[in-house]
């Protein structure tokens, strides 16, 4: 038995290894991944706080981006780019704020365009905020993007950096493969059928099988249920 635990053990530390080590395409999955769920849980505290505060009673409702888990890619990409692109190099603290303030503006303007672009619905309309730009975005929620990122470059991504290193290094491959390949379907058949559905309001009958099987799993009342706050433009 215990040769089988040793064997196990070497297995998975690979002669000590390190999982993920640097700014690579594993490290920054997993940052994805912590940005996904950290964006959903984000969102529905601070959508229960606000009915609290205006109502009086805390109101649940799901803020996912994706039809299975609670995972908000919009997060999740956000996150990635901003330690991919600012956590290389060493740069004064008010130019990670300015920089971060651009990329989260920029990312959150075009995700917003290419969400109305290819299902016609949009999950966020700024339009009555003070100093929006085409309602996407605002000029205030770029400095809050700008914050998050000095928060993600000093204090979040070293301490995840370090925990994901920890990791050993053959089991690490394994989880990073595998959950790869559950969120990649997952993200196919959410934006499939998103898309699918917008091509359905607009009376576009399925043309091939994959269409059929989007009407028949995902109809307007299921998606409804994973994206409450989506409003057709």
């Amino acid at each position: 038995m215990r040769s089988i635990i040793k064997k196990i053990n070497n297995y998975f530390n690979a002669d000590k290894k390190v999982f993920a080590k640097g700014i690579c395409k594993e490290k920054l999955f997993f940052i994805f991944l912590f940005g996904c769920v950290f964006g959903c849980v984000y969102e529905e505290f601070l959508n229960g706080y606000f009915s609290h505060m205006y109502n009086g009673f805390w109101v649940f409702e799901t803020r996912r981006g994706l039809i299975y888990g609670e995972l908000s890619p919009i997060y999740g990409w956000g996150a990635a780019i901003i330690v991919y692109i600012l956590c290389r190099h060493d740069r004064k603290w008010y130019l990670n704020l300015l920089y971060g303030a651009l990329i989260g503006g920029t990312y959150e303007y075009f995700a917003g365009f290419l969400q109305e672009k290819f299902t016609g619905y949009i999950s966020w309309d700024y339009s009555k905020e003070f100093l929006n730009i085409n309602g996407r975005t605002t000029i205030p929620f770029m400095l809050v993007w700008g914050l998050l990122a000095l928060v993600m470059i000093y204090v979040i991504y070293p301490f995840l950096s370090n925990l994901i290193e920890k990791i050993p290094y053959n089991l690490g491959n394994i989880m990073f493969k595998v959950l790869l390949i559950l969120v990649s379907i997952d993200i196919v058949l959410s934006f499939g059928a998103t898309i699918r559905q917008g091509l359905r309001h607009e009376g576009y009958q399925p043309i091939t099988p994959v269409g059929a099987f989007y009407d028949r799993v995902y109809p307007d009342d299921r998606l409804a249920k994973s994206y409450p706050n989506a409003v057709r433009k």
